[in-house]
């Protein structure tokens, strides 16, 4: 049998089901995964879980099976869960590493193994080297069941949407919550979060929380364009006064204000920074990816934070967190985590910590946004996902990485940074940037300039130039 090297991207390894993503594949990388965790650990634990997304349950027992049959003990999840909760998990059940079957916000085809660490975040860019370098050619799926695992003790059933719940219940206060003059709109988009925000705000105006594994064949992910029927329902439903959206796995967040206008991830940042630096007296550092925008930095030193930049990936971030002491760190993909809680992306927690900040200020997001821009100015940001073949992706990068690229239309730039795809700093005050995803054949065009018009203007003028 030919097989092909499993190679994890920016956030795990994925592939499109039936295609790549197959029984036998996932059996491959859960051999890997056993054989370095048996090098340093007597009695390893994981624990596994798998999300909303077609054969989740099928994949998740083959890596149970797999890792119980090399000596693994595995605790499994019963029913899908999020990403956030197997974090918990591990760091909970001082479990060594943690498995969950997603591919997270890419389109329904595709399914993922993504790695989480004993920290309670994403495993370290090194051990998932270490775990990709050992997963093997050819490997025997054990023909034992789960159940035989179960009866050997190598096996045991557990429930982490209820300890996520419970969990968050200490971080809270759900009286004052579900009291709140704002009424929440929540949009699951068919993932994995959409249990928990009806056991803790049941008054909340739910959008797809059904289990669809085929998301009505769109991506889900909260992007605006994606949660169209959520922002009308806000805009014109006045007693609607906030709306929270997450992606299939349900560590990514998206937020529209009472208007139905979408609040994307760099003004979460933002708005997240304000409230627990100057409201709740918190301290620590910023991490923020390199596609953030730079409007964080200003803010940063308005209230005299240090700032760290890093490559995508929210491994980095996390790695940060894990050893120093970190305020806020975020991606512009909508992948946020915050100090008080594990150093992992959660899109549910995000949203109740600032749905908090609107309850306790007595304001909406909209005025909320506006103390942002007071410190920082007003900024729009857009993204555009081009999908290219790959040898084009790579061409395009390539001439960037050369300084091949003077200007892009009529927009000119005064300096290049490079530190993961290459960010042009616009002399309008903007920038822009390009990059090639790490999990798909798209590549990616990111602007910020001062008004909508102008944004959409940069995005149509660079795409003018590189294609």
């Amino acid at each position: 049998m030919v097989t092909d090297k499993i190679k994890f991207g920016t956030d795990g390894w994925r592939a499109i089901i039936a295609q790549d993503f197959t029984v036998y594949n996932v059996a491959r990388v859960a051999k890997g995964q056993a054989d370095w965790l048996l090098k340093d650990h007597k009695n390893p634990t994981v624990v596994v879980g798998h999300d909303c997304r077609f054969a989740g349950e099928l994949f998740a027992e083959t890596a149970a099976r797999v890792l119980c049959a090399n000596g693994v003990k595995v605790l499994l999840s019963k029913g899908f869960i999020s990403t956030p909760m197997i974090s918990l998990g591990v760091l909970k059940l001082n479990a060594q590493q943690g498995v969950v079957i997603t591919a997270s916000h890419n389109p329904p085809s595709y399914n993922g193994y993504k790695l989480k660490g004993a920290h309670g975040g994403p495993s370290s860019p090194k051990d998932i080297a270490a775990v990709e370098a050992l997963i093997p050619e050819e490997v025997t799926i054990p023909t034992e069941s789960i159940e035989y695992y179960k009866e050997k003790g190598l096996l045991e059933y557990i429930n982490l949407e209820d300890m996520y719940v419970d969990y968050i219940k200490t971080k809270f206060d759900f009286d004052a919550l579900n009291k709140s003059p704002f009424k929440m709109a929540y949009d699951a988009m068919f993932g994995a979060g959409q249990n928990v925000i009806k056991r803790l705000l049941p008054n909340a105006v739910l959008f797809h929380c059904d289990n669809n594994p085929g998301f009505h064949g769109q991506a889900p992910e909260p992007l605006d364009k994606n949660l169209q029927e959520m922002a009308k329902a806000i805009a014109s439903t006045p007693e609607l006064k906030v709306g929270l959206a997450t992606d299939g796995d349900a560590d990514r967040i998206g937020l529209y204000d009472e208007d139905g206008k979408f609040v994307d991830a760099h003004n979460i940042i933002l708005l997240l920074i304000h409230y627990l630096f100057k409201y709740k007296k918190m301290t620590g550092k910023v991490a923020i990816a390199f596609s953030v925008t730079d409007r964080v930095k200003k803010m940063c030193e308005h209230y005299n934070i240090p700032v760290e930049v890093t490559a995508i990936g929210f491994k980095y971030i996390s790695e940060i967190m894990v050893n120093e002491d970190v305020l806020v760190g975020g991606e512009e993909s909508g992948g946020i985590a915050v100090k008080g809680h594990i150093p992992e992306r959660d899109g549910i927690y995000d949203g109740l910590v600032l749905y908090e900040f609107m309850t306790e200020t007595g304001k909406t997001l909209k005025e909320l946004c506006e103390e942002v821009y007071a410190i920082v100015g007003h900024f729009v940001y857009e993204r555009n996902d081009l999908h290219v073949e790959n040898s084009k992706k790579e061409a395009i990068i390539a001439k960037a990485q050369a300084n091949g690229y003077a200007k892009f239309g009529k927009y000119t730039f005064n300096r290049i940074e490079t530190i993961d795809g290459v960010k042009y700093h616009l002399d309008n005050g903007g920038w822009m940037m390009l990059r090639a995803s790490g999990t798909e054949p798209v590549l990616r065009i990111y602007a910020e300039g001062n008004s909508k018009e102008e944004t959409l203007d940069i995005l149509e003028e660079v795409k003018k130039e590189i294609l």
